[in-house]
């Protein structure tokens, strides 16, 4: 992200307005966001049991959410391999989650770098770093307890990313913070209180969206300052870096070697999930949220809106 001043400056103070409305004070949200944090945070490590066995017969992933549902290759599917191709899906969407959260993590330093370190704007974004922490070590678990393998992203994402990390703008960052959030966050809501899904799972997701929900409420919040404060070139840039990390992270969702892992033909896999339209949908339906937001305050704009378009996110 961008480096600021070190002092306050006068978009921290002054009054703004978006489409939206007038935004909030920045260190007013952070404050909130620091009094739900001291009451609504937990240690994985202790808030779930670990050792409790597996339940037979349950989900790793509910079923409607898992990339092949409904196609023609799932309907020849035994529901043994359905469930297994289920927990291969829940540990690549974590191992995704790991390599956002370790991206994420970089980002809010670079952020918070030159800024009042005394600031209750700071303390938070330390905050969600710690959450970030934990959870990266909750999803590393998760995938160790279920038996699947990790899936690492590709190669070339992974040194995409590596560039991200360095020359991305401050909206930019937030931008593709809610990318990786938001969309997820929808997932897991439909997942922790589903009684198909493992406790154990439905544990985690549950833990995961009550603190992301504050980590969104802060990067939507600093989001909407900075495409009414950042220059014309910084906003425009964030709209083509935003659409192309949407174009990358549809692609990167679901590794392809699950579908090799479970016995099935990657390729023919592969081209299903392209053609289902229940996938489409879900994932459509996932971001719609995001999307809505990111229009409203202007990102969805020329080249980057036809970016999110080629992504399959965006209707």
């Amino acid at each position: 992200m961008t480096s600021a001043p070190t002092a306050m400056t006068v978009s921290d103070t002054e009054v703004l307005r978006d489409a939206l409305g007038l935004l909030k004070d920045r260190e007013q949200v952070a404050e909130r966001l620091l009094d739900s944090s001291a009451q609504h945070s937990f240690d994985p490590d202790t808030a779930l049991d670990w050792d409790a066995p597996l339940e037979e017969g349950k989900w790793f992933w509910p079923p409607e959410l898992v990339s092949l549902y409904d196609t023609p290759l799932w309907k020849r599917m035994s529901p043994e391999r359905q469930q297994d191709l289920a927990r291969h899906e829940a540990a690549s969407l974590a191992s995704l989650g790991i390599w956002f959260e370790i991206i994420l993590m970089q980002l809010l330093v670079r952020h918070i770098y030159d800024k009042p370190v005394t600031s209750a704007h700071v303390r938070y974004a330390l905050t969600e770093i710690a959450d970030e922490c934990r959870h990266s070590k909750m999803f590393a678990r998760l995938i160790q307890r279920g038996g699947a393998p990790t899936y690492p992203v590709s190669r070339l994402n992974h040194n995409l990313a590596r560039i991200l990390k360095t020359v991305s703008t401050t909206p930019g960052s937030f931008a593709c913070t809610l990318l990786g959030e938001e969309i997820l966050d929808w997932m897991q809501r439909l997942t922790f209180p589903d009684e198909r899904v493992q406790t154990l799972v439905r544990g985690v997701t549950r833990i995961h969206v009550v603190e992301e929900a504050r980590h969104v409420r802060y990067a939507r919040e600093e989001l909407r300052r900075q495409m009414v404060t950042a220059p014309r070139w910084e906003r425009e840039l964030t709209r083509i870096s935003c659409g192309e990390a949407a174009r990358v992270f549809s692609v990167a969702f679901v590794n392809p070697e699950v579908y090799r892992n479970v016995g099935l033909d990657k390729r023919e896999a592969v081209a299903q999930v392209k053609a289902s339209g229940h996938r489409r949908e879900v994932m459509q339906t996932g971001a719609r949220r995001l999307t809505d937001f990111l229009d409203e305050i202007g990102v969805l704009r020329g080249m980057g809106r036809r970016l999110w378009r080629s992504s399959g996110l965006l209707a």
